[in-house]
């Protein structure tokens, strides 16, 4: 079984308990415009360009000759002032698994494990659950928009320990609009995982002036109730990111605001 990743990080603490892995996959149905993982959106391997590097001296158009973007990485090789990279790489579930069992006597000590994240693990349903198989018992957590059929989402999060499902906006056209599609599905999913029995915890960014409203945020937490909710400062670094793809950064310049969001929530940490 063969899925396109993006990264994989190595001794993260934000993505689940314990020191872990993170597996991002690529692909994502939806377009929050304040994404920082950009290079994770399309399905399909990218060309990450620094501009700011670049000479044109043209050598990167000699090895390839292809218009559109194969994963072989010789336009990269060509380039010595090291201007261009590749998002995107075809693993088998079996590669990526032991490149994460490597690091199985830090999950140990840590009370740690992987975390699946993205993009959208859901739009690469088989390949996770492939490779949740392959990493047997260790502890498994998976990040998600929970954009997806019930049927998928349900097949999807029996494999995991903890599902860690995000929760952006609570008002479907203010979701359609800023990220690109309503949560009708997403709370469908929500409401399932409230009734599964899973271990779970909610997430909730906080994107100034769009998500970390007072009405957003009293809305979210009727639906969180007791449950456990992480409160994630907005990251203000992604534009460089958008500039490497060739996309425009819409958001542009915001500044996150000092304010006591867990005073809206009854279980809500705030992660740096």
């Amino acid at each position: 079984m063969e899925g396109t990743i993006f990264d994989i990080k190595e001794f993260s603490i934000h993505d689940g308990p314990g020191m872990r892995v993170t597996v991002f996959m690529k692909g994502c149905p939806l377009r929050c415009i304040w994404c920082h993982n950009p290079e994770g959106l399309k399905p399909r391997a990218q060309l990450l360009y620094r501009k700011n590097l670049c000479t044109h001296c043209g050598n990167c158009l000699l090895p390839c000759g292809h218009s559109e973007c194969r994963p072989w990485k010789r336009c990269i090789h060509a380039c010595a002032n090291g201007c261009l990279a590749v998002s995107g790489q075809r693993v088998t579930e079996k590669e990526t698994a032991e490149m994460v069992i490597q690091y199985n006597d830090f999950f140990n000590l840590s009370q740690g494990g992987v975390t699946i994240s993205g993009g959208e693990p859901l739009l690469q349903a088989d390949f996770v659950c492939a490779l949740a198989k392959r990493l047997g018992g260790m502890h498994k957590a998976i990040q998600t928009s929970g954009y997806a059929e019930e049927e998928t989402y349900q097949k999807v999060t029996d494999h995991f320990d903890l599902i860690m499902q995000d929760i952006k906006l609570a008002d479907p056209e203010m979701h359609r609009k800023y990220a690109g599609v309503d949560n009708e599905l997403i709370l469908r999913n929500i409401a399932y995982l409230k009734r599964s029995g899973k271990q779970f915890v909610f997430r909730v960014p906080l994107i100034p002036g769009i998500t970390d409203t007072d009405e957003n945020l009293i809305q979210i937490s009727k639906i969180a109730g007791d449950n456990p909710v992480e409160l994630l400062k907005y990251n203000p670094l992604a534009g460089a990111k958008y500039d490497m793809l060739g996309m425009r950064f819409s958001l542009g310049e915001v500044r996150n605001r000092e304010e006591r969001f867990e005073r809206f929530f009854r279980n809500a940490v705030l992660v740096e």
